[in-house]
């Protein structure tokens, strides 16, 4: 709380220090202004769309598909020349990973970088020793191999770096791609779904340039959340367009910004079907104009385009419910049109969005076993902030928890549970809204809202390793709003430190 009203008397200051020099109207006009962002009309969308290839894999001896990533610096252009960047096999993000359910994978990690990083698997249902945390580091020119079965409805995943304290630098540096989950049982072959033609992968990102067309890496004045930036990189693809030559398209929507949340729509307000969320598909397919998503958040949608049309996916101001000049000083007047699409003068038929999609089998709270409450504010979580040796909560090992989770301090904070996919059983004791009825695994908090989350902890039990619990605005994050849990076997105890959030 100490760092937000200090930011806020600071903003006070700064237009009060104004007014008393004499700038008056215009100054303070300025001063508003210069904080929203709006590139609304002024893309000219003159780069194609880059799709991340599908990563190649092999099969070993133990029948357990193989993939390799190295982590690596390169350069990238951005509309204004090479800039340094890092990525996954190549100068800026990577690959876009895939398994089937069922599958054992091993991904083999090297690491060419000069600085430890590290690998999560965001949203991934794995073991807490190949899950990817700050614990798993991996040292300058090392490799880390983890490998574990995929058993998960068929999703949108993603992975990114993970050491405590430079998450955020890693991450807008490049590291970040996609991971998708096959599943016959959980889709839905009616949907579009051939990569790279109807079925498309949309990672979107901001950047602030400097004057030399390099990433500005330095924190704004007057926001205490990180780096807001007014160029938006598709898949590292600035002012980016995309052919379409199906009648429908499955744009895999990604927000893999450090702080930035995005209202995604269309600009000519047309309505789309969400099919999916972070952790699947949901049961019915949600007729909307708007999807909001914050850092770390995935929608999967599906969008009717006519024959030989252009449909610009545009960002409107978030609603991020922070108030006015909090709002404003972290994205909320901004608007942005990322990706044109192109339909062709004659497009493939898709067939219609079933009415019906999937089971989404709700848990009922009546089965938990533990209630937990998690307030997020200034840089902490329950007053604390995170300790490598400290594990904040043991959950039992397949067992039903509920999670109250509310932010009170006025920033942005979106709250991610690693190893789960969660449901959301209610917002202030009301039933959450279709676009929060699937299952989840990173949710932005509304200031002042309690949602109460529900997840089964199921499967891999280790007393030694902790998952983490966070919020996803990373700067945030690396500065210690992030806390451990263990999931242990009936009577056992946690191998490190327990103090407990509840």
């Amino acid at each position: 709380m100490r760092n937000t009203a200090v930011r806020r008397v600071l903003v006070t200051l700064a237009v009060l220090g104004v007014l008393c020099c004499g700038a008056g109207t215009a100054a303070v006009t300025w001063l508003w202004s210069a904080k929203s962002v709006s590139t609304v009309g002024n893309v000219a969308f003159g780069n194609r769309l880059a799709i991340p290839p599908l990563a190649a894999s092999t099969v070993d001896a133990e029948g357990r598909r193989v993939f390799d990533l190295r982590a690596g610096a390169g350069s990238h252009d951005f509309g204004r020349g090479a800039a340094p960047t890092w990525g996954f096999n190549g100068s800026y993000l990577g690959p876009t990973l895939r398994a089937t359910r069922g599958e054992k994978v091993l991904v083999n990690v090297s690491n060419a970088l000069a600085e430890e990083t590290s690998v999560h698997w965001h949203g991934m249902h794995l073991p807490a020793a190949m899950d990817g945390g700050p614990h798993q580091s991996i040292a300058p020119g090392g490799t880390w191999s983890p490998t574990w079965t995929v058993n998960q409805p068929a999703a949108t995943l993603w992975y990114h770096p993970h050491p405590h304290g430079t998450t955020a630098e890693h991450v807008y540096r490049g590291l970040a791609g996609m991971f998708i989950v096959d599943d016959p049982a959980t889709s839905v072959g009616a949907l579009p779904h051939e990569y790279g033609v109807d079925d498309i992968p949309v990672i979107v990102q901001d950047k602030r340039l400097d004057g030399d067309g390099r990433l500005d890496e330095s924190n704004p004045a007057f926001s205490g959340a990180g780096i807001l930036g007014g160029t938006i990189a598709v898949n590292g693809t600035v002012d980016p367009f995309l052919d379409v030559t199906t009648e429908r398209v499955r744009l895999r929507l990604l927000n893999g910004s450090n702080v930035r949340s995005y209202d995604f729509g269309f600009a000519d307000d047309r309505r789309f079907a969400l099919v999916g969320t972070d952790g699947g598909l949901l049961s019915a397919p949600h007729g909307t104009n708007r999807i909001m998503l914050s850092p770390g958040e995935r929608a999967e949608i599906v969008v009717t385009v006519r024959a030989g049309e252009r449909a610009i996916l545009r960002s409107t101001p978030p609603k991020l419910g922070l108030g006015g000049i909090a709002d404003r000083f972290n994205g909320g007047a901004d608007s942005f049109d990322i990706l044109e699409l192109r339909a062709a003068p004659t497009l493939a038929a898709r067939p219609q969005v079933p009415a019906r999609l999937v089971d989404v089998p709700r848990l009922d709270p009546a089965t938990a076993a533990q209630r937990r409450t998690f307030t997020l504010s200034g840089h902490s979580i329950n007053g604390r902030k995170m300790e490598h040796e400290r594990v904040d909560a043991a959950v039992l090992k397949d067992s039903v928890e509920v999670w109250k989770v509310t932010s009170n301090d006025g920033e942005p904070h979106s709250f991610h549970v690693h190893d789960v996919q969660f449901q959301v059983s209610t917002m202030d004791g009301k039933a959450p809204p279709p676009q929060l009825a699937g299952w989840k695994d990173t949710i932005y908090l509304t200031p002042g809202v309690r949602f109460e989350i529900i997840a089964r902890f199921a499967d891999y039990a280790d007393p030694a390793t902790p998952y983490m619990f966070h919020c996803h605005t990373l700067y945030h994050e690396d500065r210690g709003m992030m806390g451990q849990f263990v999931v242990v076997e009936k009577g056992q105890q946690p191998a490190v430190r327990h103090s407990g959030h509840n």
